[in-house]
């Protein structure tokens, strides 16, 4: 059970869990140790939605009740004690976006990526197998957070993301980065033309992929590609959570489970960083 393993976890000081009442998330400890800031990776649990949403399902775009979707992403903000919990509309792109001020969460803009130096406003990313990427300058209060699928991933949106936190006052040498729950190298089988992209950007990147039992198919480890290209950043340090949310069904969406049993939809996970007032 997950809390059984993350107390084992806890105690080899990789990953502490925070659990109130049934909503759930998790937190590294390199950016616990940060003062004044609060960063959180909820599982599915702890909310009110049921069937395949079951239960803490934050995405208005999926097919869910809209009701229980706000009052999913109502419990959450309330835990983070935010004043605004702020997304955007993801795209598998880039673009980042400067947050200086809420916007309406029905008028989202399209990104993938958010920074901020201003307090309260909690900067969330949904994903459901891509990963989510959290970042805070431990000594300059400033934070970003960014959702990296292979295309985002492999189009740049990490290094935008720096760069973004950089022109606002950010110094990489002091930029921690945790990388969430995500697709696993077990889990994430593709196709014979998948892994073109990452090898015209660096024949190396050819490590990332595992023939699977397939002809022509492989296994891609997208958490290991993601930290080869935050530590090519010179960043003070990346972590890793180490969860395979296509694997662990009972704290996890996934978009890749849900499409090899053909289900209709799939629920979105909530990643989330704020500078506390």
């Amino acid at each position: 059970m997950l809390a059984e393993r993350l107390f084992r976890l806890r105690l080899s000081n990789v990953l502490v869990s925070m659990n109130y009442d049934a909503l759930t998330f998790l937190t590294h400890p390199k950016l616990e140790s940060v003062a004044g800031v609060w960063h959180g990776f909820f599982t599915r649990q702890g909310g009110v939605s049921e069937g395949i949403y079951a239960s803490l399902n934050v995405g208005f775009g999926s097919e869910d009740e809209p009701d229980k979707v706000a009052e999913n992403r109502r419990r959450a903000s309330e835990r983070i004690a935010a004043d605004h919990l702020i997304t955007v509309h993801q795209v598998h792109g880039k673009r980042v976006l400067r947050v200086n001020e809420p916007w309406p969460t029905d008028a989202a803009p399209q990104a993938d990526a958010m920074v901020t130096d201003c307090s309260g406003l909690a900067l969330g990313i949904l994903t459901a197998d891509c990963a989510p990427v959290l970042l805070c300058d431990s000594k300059n209060k400033i934070i970003g957070a960014a959702h990296a699928g292979w295309r985002g991933a492999v189009g740049g949106v990490l290094r935008a993301t720096i760069e973004a936190m950089i022109d606002i006052g950010a110094d990489r040498r002091s930029i921690l980065a945790a990388v969430g729950p995500t697709i696993g190298p077990n889990s994430y089988e593709v196709g014979e033309a998948f892994p073109q992209p990452f090898l015209d950007q660096d024949s190396q990147n050819r490590l990332f992929f595992t023939p699977s039992s397939r002809q022509g198919h492989f296994y891609f480890d997208l958490p290991s590609y993601i930290g080869k290209y935050l530590a090519l950043e010179g960043l003070a340090c990346t972590v890793q959570l180490g969860y395979d949310t296509c694997a662990d069904e009972d704290n996890f969406f996934s978009y890749r489970r849900g499409t090899l049993r053909g289900e209709k939809d799939y629920g979105r996970l909530l990643s989330a960083i704020m500078i506390e007032a």
